[in-house]
C-alpha cells in the first residue's frame, strides 16, 4: 500500500515536459516582434513634378509681344491665344499645376510630345510653350470646325470627355474656365461667334444644378416619406373586384391609414 502513491508520483514526473525541467520557455505567441525584425515596404509616392529653370521668367510685357507672331503663324486668333494664356497660367512661363501641366499655355508633357516637344523643361521657354500650344488649338478647331465653346472645353476637359458628351460636360471647373476664356476673348476683341457658346454654359449649368439636387434628394430623403399606407376594409375574400359590391352601401375596399402617415 505505501509503494503505490510512490509509483503514482514517479509517473506523473515522467509526464511533465521538458521545456518545464529548466529549459527556456518559447515567447509567447502574442508578442509583436522588434521593429527590426520586418522590413517595412517603402510608400509608393507621386512622380515629382517639374521643377521652374532657376532663370527669370519673363514679364507679362514680353509674353504678350510674342504672341502676334505665334498666332499669325498658325492662323489661329491673337485673341483667342491670349485668352488662353490669361485663363490658365495668368502669363507666368514658369507656371507648373498639380496634375504636371507646364507653363504659359498649361501643356501637359504628352500633349506637347505630339508637337514635338519632348523635354519637359524647353515648355518652360515661353516661345516654345506657345508655339505648341497655340498649335494644339489649330488642331481643336479644325477637328471641331471653328465652334469656339467646344475647342475652348475640349483645351480644358480634353477632346474625349467633349467627344463622348457630345459636348455636354458638366464640370464645374470647365463651365467654369469656358465662360472665363469667351469673355477674355471678347474684351481682348476677339469676332468669332461666342454667344451660343455661353448660352450652352448656362444651360449646362443648370444641368449641372439639377444633377446635384438629385444626388442630395437620393441622400437625404427617406424614400418610405413619399409611400401611403393602406388597410383592407373589409375581410380577405371580398378584396377581389369582381365579388365587391356596388351601390351606396357598399364600402371603399382600402382606405388610408392615418396612424401610417408621419
Amino acid at each position: 500500500m505505501t509503494m503505490r502513491p510512490l509509483f503514482r508520483l514517479c509517473l506523473l514526473l515522467a509526464l511533465i515536459p521538458l521545456t518545464t525541467r529548466g529549459e527556456p520557455a518559447a515567447p509567447a505567441p502574442d508578442v509583436a516582434p522588434s521593429a527590426g525584425a520586418k522590413a517595412v515596404a517603402p510608400a509608393r509616392s507621386r512622380p515629382a513634378l517639374p521643377a521652374a529653370p532657376g532663370r527669370p521668367r519673363p514679364s507679362r510685357a514680353q509674353v504678350q509681344a510674342m504672341i502676334p507672331a505665334v498666332a499669325a503663324r498658325h492662323g489661329v486668333e491673337e485673341s483667342l491665344v491670349r485668352a488662353v494664356v490669361a485663363a490658365e497660367s495668368n502669363y507666368n512661363a514658369h507656371a507648373v499645376s498639380h496634375a504636371g501641366a507646364v507653363g504659359l499655355m498649361q501643356l501637359m508633357p504628352p500633349t506637347a510630345a505630339d508637337y514635338g516637344v519632348t523635354s519637359v523643361q524647353a515648355l518652360f521657354d515661353p516661345e516654345t510653350n506657345l508655339n505648341a500650344g497655340t498649335r494644339h488649338l489649330k488642331r481643336l478647331l479644325r477637328k471641331y470646325g471653328n465652334d469656339y465653346g467646344r475647342v475652348i472645353m475640349a483645351y480644358n476637359a480634353g477632346e474625349g470627355v467633349v467627344d463622348r458628351t457630345n459636348s455636354q460636360v458638366t464640370y464645374l471647373e470647365t463651365l467654369n474656365y469656358t465662360e472665363a476664356v469667351i469673355q477674355n476673348y471678347r474684351r481682348n476683341g476677339g469676332k468669332a461667334p461666342t454667344q451660343s457658346a455661353l448660352s450652352q454654359v448656362h444651360s449646362l449649368r443648370g444641368v449641372k444644378n439639377r444633377g446635384q439636387a438629385r444626388r442630395l434628394l437620393k441622400k437625404y430623403l427617406d424614400p418610405s416619406l413619399l409611400s401611403l399606407k393602406v388597410k383592407p376594409t373589409l375581410d380577405v375574400r371580398y378584396l377581389n373586384p369582381s365579388l365587391h359590391d356596388i351601390g351606396p352601401e357598399s364600402k371603399p375596399m382600402f382606405e388610408l391609414d392615418s396612424r401610417a402617415i408621419r
